[in-house]
């Protein structure tokens, strides 16, 4: 059987700018937007038009006739109704969620240095230095990071030295990892030291 030790170890505190509640960058969502205005250019557009046409005593689009005439004989309750509908209120759900969230879940907020320049860090980014400083451990052969905003789970193989030892060693290089990486929220440190599994 393999050896598993995990401890939480608590932040230390802060002597560089005090961290806090540092807004999550906003995702600028040029795709959606585009998508959306480009589709309503185009309905707007084409409605405009046949109403154009109509008051300038011109006949209207088939189109819109047909259109008229099916919705006229169409039943409230019809699946064609509520499959429309449905899709309709999918779409504005979708629409108001982008509108009323940042976005950018892979940039890290880091703390302010100065009043009128806000930096971030990416999420990838913090991990890779996460995982480089607990390999120049002695005797740590595999590092896993699993970086969120409010925690840093690390799973550590180690092959040749005391797991308490490592894990001391691990626990003192990461808490100061996650310090020097200046985030606006540290994450809360998580440690796995394991044995690596026999083969067979």
């Amino acid at each position: 059987m393999s050896a598993e030790q995990t401890q939480v170890i608590e932040k230390p505190p802060a002597t560089a700018p005090p961290a806090g509640r540092e807004a999550r960058f906003w995702s600028p969502r040029r795709a959606p937007a585009t998508l959306v205005a480009l589709l309503t250019l185009v309905v707007a557009g084409a409605f405009l038009y046949d109403i154009a046409a109509v008051r300038a005593h011109r006949p209207a689009m088939r189109w819109r006739l047909e259109l008229a005439h099916r919705l006229a004989e169409q039943p409230l309750d019809g699946s064609w109704v509520l499959m429309g509908a449905g899709a309709a209120a999918a779409l504005g759900l979708w629409l108001l969620t982008l509108a009323v969230t940042p976005g950018l879940r892979d940039v890290l907020p880091m703390r302010p240095i100065h009043p009128d320049v806000r930096a971030g860090l990416r999420r990838d980014a913090a991990a890779a230095v996460l995982r480089d400083r607990a390999l120049e451990i002695p005797g740590v052969r595999r590092v896993r990071v699993r970086l969120h905003r409010t925690s840093a789970d690390v799973l550590a193989i180690s092959h040749s030295r005391d797991l308490d030892e490592v894990r001391s060693d691990l626990e003192a290089t990461l808490t100061g990892a996650i310090h020097a990486l200046g985030l606006a929220r540290e994450p809360e440190l998580t440690l796995h030291v394991l044995r690596p599994g026999r083969k067979g």
